[in-house]
């Protein structure tokens, strides 16, 4: 049966078969036009449009119903309340769906020919699809109604209860009373419905076994990885504490407050203090990283983005000045107040431009464009720095990667800052990548929702 807690990929099934079904009724209209024109059946043409518009209507009501169970899900799923109602009546309307669909089917079929129509197999699709979406008993189920409408409008078809429209430009001779015919038809085709439920239903349910199991793996993956990143940001947070507390020690003492040294001492104390202070920002950075993977909700508030823009500019123009560097930014001024986590942001477009600043070599250039994209907008970060290796580019937004050539410009560096940048975004439901050619500089993009 189709997983009892229905997700975004169940509604987006549901809305693949109704995609099918707006070609089913694209198909049926040429069908019926090409052989009214080309192949001059005489057919009861406003019989088969009439059906064609139903199948119409019927997808629409579909429409409006899986919106509302998506919906229903969703606020569901935010009280974390229990949806297996739900989920059962959803199971009954794609159950009434596919049974209605074949009933339409079968009667396209009955007024197009009957059983010398070879469309009848297309009744295949729809058992293969029943049995992705439903239940083995289910689909059998449906097998055998789609055997029972066949059988139905064969018996009346040669009893002459129904009309019989014979395709007398397709086939040689009338075959609807013709016993060995039908016998022969009838046999291939319900074996074949049931043939392809059993083999449908059968890979359905090593997959969804492989992906159940997957599925437990993951959350299982996952609370290990949650559990890792609560012992390292309790770590952290007391190695850092620990590093502060040195650190302040050994500030004054390298101030001349304890008394003078002599150039020895003075020499071992700013090398202490100089890998105090460049261990303090790794652990920093890495307790930024962990806080943010672990932190369920970020603050939002609502903020004007030039203005934070203009705040990371500042940030880093001094560093930018020391190496005659120019920086412009431009924000497009239909871009007003935004709704976000202001400070993780402006911290993530400062780090990204600190990043250019340290990798641009002196007299370059870096440059700022946030752009309105509608509902997003698209900012982009480009420099004229030493680019980035395309062997490095897969792994860039890792954690603690470094490119190779980012290494040979400067050894100290934690390897979190995209890192982190990456979740900052992703948490805002937005994407962010980068285009470089190395020697040439690079660029960064973040697509960002307002």
């Amino acid at each position: 049966m189709v997983n009892p807690n229905p997700s975004a990929e169940f509604i987006e099934r549901l809305f693949w078969l109704i995609k099918l079904r707006w070609i089913a009724a694209a198909g049926v209209l040429l069908t019926i036009l090409l052989s009214s024109l080309g192949f001059k059946f005489f057919l009861p043409l406003l019989s088969l449009y009439t059906l064609a518009a139903l199948l119409v209507i019927c997808n629409l009501i579909y429409i409006i119903l899986i919106k509302r169970f998506g919906s229903a899900c969703r606020m569901l799923e935010s009280a974390q309340a229990d949806n297996d109602e739900l989920f059962g009546a959803m199971n009954w309307i794609i159950n009434i769906q596919i049974s209605f669909d074949l009933f339409i089917l079968i009667a396209l079929i009955h007024f197009s020919g009957g059983i010398e129509n070879p469309i009848l197999f297309y009744s295949i699709f729809h058992m293969i699809i029943a049995s992705i979406l439903l239940s083995r008993k289910e689909s059998f189920l449906q097998a055998t109604f789609a055997a029972a409408l066949f059988g139905i409008m064969v018996t009346l078809e040669y009893f002459g209860v129904l009309p019989h429209y014979c395709l007398k430009s397709f086939v040689a001779v009338d075959l609807h009373k013709n016993l060995t015919y039908i016998g022969g038809i009838s046999f291939v085709f319900v074996t074949t419905l049931y043939i392809a439920v059993y083999m449908t239903t059968s890979i359905s349910a090593r997959l969804r076994q492989r992906e159940k199991t997957l599925m437990e793996a993951n959350v299982l993956l996952n609370e290990k990885d949650r559990s890792k990143s609560e012992y390292v940001l309790r770590v952290s947070h007391d190695i850092k504490e620990d590093l502060a507390a040195i650190q302040s020690c050994l500030e004054p003492v390298e101030g001349g407050i304890t008394g003078e040294l002599n150039p020895k001492q003075l020499d071992l104390i700013q090398r202490a203090v100089h890998r105090t202070t460049k261990l303090l920002f790794f652990v920093k950075a890495l307790l930024e990283a962990t806080r943010i993977k672990l932190s369920k909700e970020i603050k939002m508030e609502h903020f004007s983005f030039k203005d934070i823009v203009s705040e990371a500019v500042g940030q880093i123009s001094l560093k930018a000045k020391e190496k005659n560097i120019s920086i412009t930014s431009f924000v497009e001024p239909s871009i007003g107040e935004v709704r976000g986590a202001k400070e993780y942001l402006r911290e993530t477009i400062a780090n990204l431009l600190a990043n250019s600043v340290k990798y641009t070599p002196r007299e370059g250039r870096i440059g700022i464009n946030v752009t309105d994209k509608g509902n997003s907008m698209l900012i982009k970060i480009e420099d004229t720095g030493i680019g980035i290796p395309k062997d490095d580019l897969p792994s860039i937004f890792e954690e603690f990667y470094r490119a190779s050539n980012a290494k040979e410009v400067e050894r100290d560096g934690t390897g979190l800052g995209l890192s982190i940048a990456k979740q900052v975004i992703e948490r805002h439901n937005g994407k962010i990548w980068v285009e470089s050619k190395q020697g040439k500089g690079s660029t960064f993009y973040i697509l960002l929702p307002k």
